[in-house]
């Protein structure tokens, strides 16, 4: 992985650099601040969904300021630069949620396959109220029909990588965000 003049080549695809740090920083600072007016007094548990989102709930818990807790799960629906459409969970919940406020905190809702497949298991394990966190959201590709309680930045319908975003592996360390040159 090489990145030179704004253009980084992973693999054998290139991607040229569509939001900076400073506007991803910026979209962090719009949901926390939200969060921390939402649920102030509410001790939410976040489930961050590994492994893309754990850049964006680091950057996310330095911004919070309410009493919260934090678990993992780790889900997957992509092979390469395609959604299966089919949901793994690899790694699950371990919690108690009955009676609690919880906050997925995504990286990326793009079909929306994930968090519907993940919403009825919070349900059904009692949590009193779901609320949604992601960092970028596709509405264009976007099937399904539930409420993102929290968006940083709605983009196209492209494939990206980097701030936690891969290609087959590669890149999740970026510190900004890059879009597929086809």
């Amino acid at each position: 992985m090489e990145v030179n003049n704004n253009i980084v080549q992973v693999w054998d695809k290139n991607f040229a650099k569509s939001i900076s740090a400073e506007e991803i920083d910026q979209a962090v600072q719009k949901v926390a601040d939200k969060i921390n007016i939402d649920l102030k007094g509410k001790n939410p548990l976040f489930i961050v969904v590994l492994n893309g989102a754990f850049m964006f709930a680091s950057d996310l818990f330095k911004k919070i300021n309410i009493d919260c807790e934090v678990s993992f799960v780790k889900l997957s629906s992509y092979v390469g630069t395609q959604s299966t459409n089919t949901v793994r969970e690899l790694i699950g919940l371990d919690r108690v949620l009955t009676g609690r406020t919880v906050v997925i905190v995504e990286d990326i809702i793009d079909t929306g396959i994930t968090m519907a497949h993940t919403l009825p298991l919070l349900k059904n394990m009692e949590a009193e109220d779901v609320k949604i966190a992601t960092l970028l959201f596709k509405p264009d590709a976007f099937q399904k029909d539930y409420h993102i309680d929290y968006v940083g930045i709605k983009i196209p319908n492209d494939f990206i990588i980097g701030y936690g975003l891969d290609y087959d592996g590669l890149a999740r360390n970026l510190p900004e965000i890059y879009t597929l040159v086809e």
